[in-house]
């Protein structure tokens, strides 16, 4: 196992009701500024909720912060933070409120160019404390330090991490799922899901405990996803749900071990060219991996067909293609396509993110061994 350190500083909240619990978790003096995205809060009756727990605070609101946020409406709730004089943000909402939310949060501490933040030009130093109420399972972010942003004027994606945007604490309250739309509950699983793989699927390092952790939960995504799709209000699977994307990147799972991410920097690109959903552009893209580097990755591979899937022939590369094929399966049974002319995607957007990834000089992967040579043999098999 690799030395590491491990400090996770957010507190957690879980369980129905606990939106009430708002007043004692953000001192009466702090000057809020409430995040939420299209409104769909204001229809499930979280709104309401939130603004009853703090009607002794003074609050300010933003909304319509997108899927896949935007810099440059981000940009918009950073002038008013700084003309308002907030001192404390509340995003209630989805991965991406809460992720836009970590951007404001640092932005306004920074003294140069926004945009330094996601090209890696600027270091966070400070920013402003975030609470969350996290009302739609997928990206883990409720118990981390990472945000992706979108760029809409250069179609582009980014994420930073920074231990300054931690949420001081989150409330996750399953019934505030309930009244999700099939897509988002699916997206939810699938982006949980392939969180775990990006930590798990490298090489081993004689780390057992985090494996099996690994694995157990994606074993319970793939027993309680049909399940919460097919049951929406049904709370305990909507519980696990909930609490399996939280651990799935909280920084539990991934100490000691070394981690890929591969599946998101290439899924990052589809996003940003053609606003699909980031678990769909993950869904396409992680079989494609595994294929492409199954020689790096054939022990965890293996391992993963067999503790997962069950799969246990005895020949190595029979076994890896039946593994992808069960993954892939996996993904299609929640609804998500996982080829790129699903997406109406060709290959004038495979040439442009291998140009992207050529142009950048990048090399990413466990090992640093996916350059753009790879990226085109990944995508290519997944037309």
């Amino acid at each position: 196992m690799n030395n590491f350190e491990f400090h996770n500083p957010t507190k957690l909240i879980f369980g129905k009701g606990t939106i009430s619990n708002l007043d004692k978790l953000i001192a009466p003096e702090k000057k809020i500024l409430l995040t939420y995205g299209g409104g769909s809060i204001k229809k499930n009756g979280v709104y309401d909720q939130v603004k009853k727990a703090l009607k002794n605070h003074n609050v300010i609101e933003f909304g319509g912060i997108e899927p896949n946020p935007k810099y440059e409406t981000l940009l918009k709730a950073v002038e008013l933070v700084k003309k308002e004089n907030i001192d404390f943000l509340l995003p209630v909402g989805g991965g991406s409120v809460i992720d836009g939310t970590k951007f404001i949060a640092a932005a306004v501490k920074l003294d140069s160019d926004p945009w330094n933040i996601l090209n890696g030009k600027a270091q966070i130093k400070a920013a402003l404390p975030i609470g969350a109420i996290l009302t739609l399972p997928a990206t883990g972010t409720e118990m981390n330090g990472n945000s992706v942003i979108s760029k809409l004027a250069t179609k582009e994606k980014y994420g930073f991490s920074s231990k300054y945007v931690y949420p001081v604490f989150s409330i996750l309250d399953p019934e505030t799922c309930f009244s999700l739309p099939d897509i988002q509950i699916a997206n939810g699983i699938v982006d949980a899901f392939v969180h775990v793989m990006e930590q798990y699927l490298t090489y081993p390092v004689n780390s057992p405990l985090q494996d099996r952790m690994a694995e157990s939960i994606l074993i319970t995504l793939t027993e309680v996803g049909p399940k919460a799709l097919k049951n929406k209000t049904d709370y305990n699977e909507m519980a696990n749900f909930m609490w399996c994307a939280t651990m799935a990147l909280n920084g539990a799972i991934s100490r000691g071990v070394a981690e890929d991410w591969t599946t998101h920097i290439i899924g990052h690109e589809l996003t940003a060219l053609h606003e699909i959903d980031h678990a769909q552009t993950l869904a396409v893209v992680l079989p494609g991996v595994m294929s492409v580097m199954r020689e790096n990755k054939k022990e965890k591979i293996l391992q993963y067909g067999q503790r997962v899937w069950g799969v246990n022939s005895s020949n190595a590369n029979t076994a890896i293609d039946e593994t992808i094929a069960k993954t892939e399966q996996f993904f299609e049974s929640m609804g998500i396509p996982t080829k790129l002319n699903k997406y109406s995607v060709g290959q004038d957007t495979i040439d442009t993110i291998v140009k992207r990834f050529t142009d950048r000089k990048s090399v990413f992967g466990e090992k640093g061994d996916v350059n753009p040579d790879a990226v085109r043999k990944i995508l290519e098999i997944r037309k």
